[in-house]
């Protein structure tokens, strides 16, 4: 089996290095292991970098494009490459490399298509209070959204087998943490969790600029992700609160239309019926959403064939360039930069 670690970077010269040295190039249950890098556009020499230190694969990008996208990119060149594991790390070294085979030890013993690495948050020493009980509020609502246990939601350490990763299409622009743990719930991935341990902080985080934002934009997300997978539900309920705000409403004009009060409480009669009208408006959205969602999941399923497609045919990655001509993958496979090689033979079987 391959494993193909990727790292999605942006302007990260200083920190790769150490990264990469801590990577490991023989995991458990793994008969190779390559690295990839996903260049989002950075400005400095990571790409340099990440050759002088022996990367495999280099995915890179014209421009920034956001994490999601980045990791979205990633997860399609692995497959072309023909990884039957992929792990996910970040490249300020966050993340202890030595726990990549406690990642992918559920995968290999064939009782999980995804795994996401606990952090443990309330452990983290550089963590201030109020994150850690954001972080685990955040996490709370995210499992309850997915239906699944996932400890810490906002975890980028993650390892998703073949199937998982073919299922795997983020819309998010910023982050593809929360989206993909609620798409493995709702398409019923079977998703689960292990402890993994964290390295010292070597720089501040920058995808968000600050907490606030950090939680506005997610709060943002989990909605907008949630109503995409059950929008009957999300715009029902909020029908009927509306339809129940405007059922008291005009109960109350009753009570005093009765008691010959009426004429003096005329708005209470209009203000139930906006929220009556805003009811029947929000209950439509629903069905309108479930029809929508239905053709998504029609969508996905076309997604996944042309992916199996590309992958049997040999489609080179896009964005692709060859890493180090010193890596173990160069001297060893002498694979192509299409990731075709060991295909040829495949795609003649097809033909027979």
């Amino acid at each position: 089996m391959k494993l193909i670690i990727q790292i999605p970077c942006l302007n990260e010269e200083e920190t790769l290095p150490a990264t990469l040295a801590d990577l490991p190039r023989e995991v458990d249950g793994f008969d190779v292991v390559e690295w990839l890098v996903i260049d989002d556009g950075s400005t400095d020499e990571t790409v340099r970098v990440a050759r002088d230190n022996g990367i495999d694969h280099i995915v890179k990008l014209t421009n920034n494009k956001g994490l999601a996208v980045a990791f979205q990119a990633g997860l399609d060149a692995c497959l072309k490459l023909g990884a039957d594991v992929i792990v996910n790390t970040d490249a300020d070294n966050q993340y202890r490399a030595d726990d990549i085979g406690v990642l992918t030890a559920p995968i290999v013993a064939g009782e999980a298509d995804m795994v996401v690495g606990d952090r443990q948050v309330h452990t983290i020493e550089h963590f201030s209070p109020l994150k850690k009980r954001l972080q685990k509020l955040g996490s709370a609502v995210v499992r309850r959204a997915s239906n699944t246990s996932v400890e810490d939601t906002t975890s980028g350490f993650r390892a998703y087998n073949r199937e998982a990763a073919i299922r795997m299409q983020v819309v998010s622009r910023f982050t593809y943490t929360l989206e993909t743990i609620i798409l493995a719930g709702k398409t019923l991935i079977a998703t689960t969790h292990v402890p993994i341990r964290t390295n010292e902080k070597t720089r501040e985080s920058r995808l968000f600029p600050s907490m606030w934002a950090y939680i506005r934009r997610n709060t943002v997300s989990i909605g907008r992700i949630y109503a995409m997978y059950e929008p009957l539900r999300v715009f029902m309920t909020a029908a009927a609160v509306c339809g129940l705000a405007a059922l008291l409403i005009w109960t109350r004009f009753a009570y005093f239309y009765v008691n010959g009060e009426g004429a003096g409480h005329v708005q209470s009669l209009i203000l139930g019926a906006v929220l009556f009208n805003a009811a029947l408006l929000l209950a439509a959205l629903g069905v309108i959403g479930d029809l929508l969602a239905a053709q998504r999941t029609l969508t996905q399923r076309l997604l996944e064939t042309s992916r199996r497609i590309e992958m049997n045919l040999g489609v080179a990655p896009s964005h692709y360039e060859p890493g180090s001509s010193s890596s173990p993958r160069h001297k060893t496979t002498g694979a192509d930069a299409g990731g075709a090689t060991g295909k040829t033979e495949e795609r003649e079987a097809l033909k027979l």
